[in-house]
């Protein structure tokens, strides 16, 4: 008989399917205490759905945290977690379990998830089966603790949820002290900004504030403040971003307001070589963070 022809060997057919294992869930992780929640009628399913929008949320005065990721460094930062909801039919790994045994040593409590109802209130689209409560936070201009020369990020009136959480992230990486979010258009605890921000929200000081506040405040703090405007004569990379610093950038459709191209120290603005006149503002804001992290690295200053 030709080898082609030949009939396969059991043992073949065997690690076939011997390759589909089904995975125990640690003894630790059974002996968790947790609620069995099955019904998508379930009041907790419909109040967590109801937490996406914002006027739910500030009467709770909670926010959503989905995602292991922003779980963890949500109790990394001692965030209080109040409730947990999860799911092992959508993990994504073996690393849940420690997420929830430690959310449930720091006081949260755990609820437990049909793989339907978890689906329900999910607002990834793909989720990994971790989902927090947690309570909103205020925090004030006089709240930050600054150092000598200060480096600060301003943006005003940004719409995108995602866009924020991404400059959430930006700062972070920059080493930003404090982001100032000045007349909001999205809140802080929109649950995009949190996922945006793949949890930096959790340690970046943030405040909101008017633009007015923000501007004497700063002024009186001696920090400049340095405008991003396609209008700018200044180049952003010929502009000294050392010393007490606030870079300021504006709203995706309409750039800065009137008022703080009238009252910032220094208007610069991004170089554009093709035919579009600016840059995304999360873009935009990544560009001017990090030439200022370059100069406040360099060894010698540039001109003023």
């Amino acid at each position: 008989m030709h080898p082609r022809l030949a009939p396969k060997a059991p043992f073949a057919s065997f690690c076939i399917f011997a390759s589909v294992v089904v995975r125990p869930y640690p003894a630790r992780f059974v002996d968790l205490p947790s609620e069995k929640i099955t019904s998508l009628q379930n009041p907790r399913v419909k109040q967590l759905v109801k937490l996406r929008d914002r006027r739910p949320r500030d009467e709770a005065g909670v926010f959503l945290i989905e995602g292991y990721r922003e779980i963890r460094r949500a109790l990394e930062k001692r965030v209080p977690l109040t409730e947990v909801y999860f799911s092992p039919d959508w993990f994504l790994g073996e690393n849940e379990p420690a997420v929830l045994e430690q959310a449930h040593r720091a006081g949260a409590k755990l609820f437990d998830l049909t793989r339907d109802v978890f689906a329900k209130v999910a607002y990834r689209e793909r989720p990994d089966g971790l989902l927090a409560v947690a309570p909103q936070w205020r925090r004030s201009l006089d709240d930050l603790l600054l150092p000598a020369e200060p480096f600060l990020l301003v943006v005003e009136s940004i719409e995108k949820p995602g866009n924020l959480g991404t400059i959430l992230r930006s700062a972070d990486a920059a080493g930003c002290q404090a982001v100032i979010v000045c007349d909001a258009v999205t809140d802080l605890f929109n649950p995009n900004v949190v996922r945006a921000s793949t949890g930096v929200l959790f340690s970046v000081p943030c405040v909101v504030a008017g633009s007015e506040d923000v501007q004497a405040w700063l002024k009186a703090r001696g920090i400049r403040t340095i405008a991003t405007t396609p209008a700018a004569q200044t180049l952003y990379s010929d502009a000294n971003l050392r010393g007490p610093l606030a870079v300021v950038m504006g709203s995706e459709q309409y750039g800065l307001s009137d008022f703080w191209l009238a009252q910032a120290d220094l208007p610069v603005r991004i170089p554009m070589a093709g035919q579009a006149d600016s840059l995304n503002v999360a873009m935009a804001t990544i560009v001017t963070l990090f030439e200022a992290v370059r100069q406040r690295s360099a060894v010698s200053p540039p001109s003023p």
